[in-house]
């Protein structure tokens, strides 16, 4: 089993001690997002987790308590953006995020912490120079500390419009990916990162970037050491190429409000529910009740073979 932690929420940075809590009892419960009162048992302990893909904007909370995580494997996608509070209003300042990324990687290796510059957006004040400009500071910061760099274009999304709005944001045009491309995968070169895309409909292989995988099965079979039987994340979109993994967020949680992200929906929505977060419950917003049904999850075995 894998679990997605979480793509719907940064739980590294704001439920850090709920999942700790969770790992501790053996077992997270999710609701499910299209039925409220339907409840997932997941049960987490090391012998049926095989990897832990974390997502977050800020792993400090986490820092201190990683050996707590030794009988698991796992690894973070990790985003670093170059964009200021307007967008992304209580991301850390990027002097701070990066000093977690670099520690982060000096602790587990920069193989398990991957770089996400991720959604590339276009603005009045962004442009393809903007991007090339802070990417390059961005890449020079990061080289060494992490091997790979994920990247995607905005997918601007009924909510995502109404929330940028104010921002004049918009998709960048197939003439600017293609320069953007070029130009990023040639910093990257540079400085010793790989460059992939996630999600993406259009071929950057002439650019020398190939679609990539932020669940990635060759990265979880070298860290646990064999085979998986897996199948592509039939959730995901087509152009996803993430193998299943389970998520144990929630939509509408994540305190970084940026207004690009396609898991918030509603800001005041954010704030109550942040305030029904309750770090020793079973949930990570508010408590099960008696009009819940709580079914244990099934748990599929994906180990095959060693590979050494």
């Amino acid at each position: 089993m894998i679990l997605s932690v979480s793509r719907r929420t940064d739980i590294p940075a704001f439920y850090s001690d709920w999942f700790f809590n969770r790992f501790q009892a053996g077992f997270v419960d999710i609701r499910n997002p299209m039925n409220i009162h339907q409840i997932s048992r997941v049960k987490v302990t090391p012998d049926v987790v095989d990897c832990i893909v974390f997502w977050t904007k800020n792993a400090q909370p986490m820092l201190s308590r990683l050996n707590d995580l030794a009988d698991y494997k796992y690894y973070f996608q990790y985003t670093i953006n170059p964009y200021d509070t307007k967008i992304e209003p209580n991301v850390p300042r990027k002097i701070e995020v990066i000093s977690t990324f670099k520690k982060l990687s000096d602790t587990i290796g920069p193989d398990r912490v991957i770089w996400r510059y991720d959604p590339i957006l276009i603005s009045d004040i962004i442009d393809v120079n903007y991007h090339i400009k802070y990417f390059a500071e961005l890449s020079n910061r990061l080289a060494g500390y992490t091997n790979r760099c994920i990247i995607s274009f905005i997918d601007l999304y009924k909510k995502t419009i109404t929330n940028t709005r104010h921002l004049n944001i918009r998709e960048p045009s197939i003439q600017e990916i293609n320069q953007l491309a070029l130009e990023l995968k040639r910093i990257a070169d540079k400085h010793g990162i790989t460059l992939q895309s996630c999600s993406e409909k259009i071929d950057l292989e002439e650019q020398g970037i190939k679609h990539g995988s932020c669940i990635d099965p060759y990265l979880i079979e070298d860290l646990c050491g064999y085979h998986l039987n897996v199948k592509k994340d039939k959730n995901q979109r087509n152009e996803c190429r993430c193998i299943e993994s389970i998520d144990i967020g929630a939509y509408n949680t994540c305190c970084h409000s940026c207004s690009y992200c396609y898991a918030n929906f509603n800001n005041n929505r954010v704030k109550l529910q942040h305030s029904q977060h309750i770090k020793t419950s079973s949930l990570l917003i508010g408590e099960a009740t008696q009009e819940d049904t709580i079914k244990e999850r099934p748990v599929k075995t994906l180990k095959v073979n060693t590979l050494f």
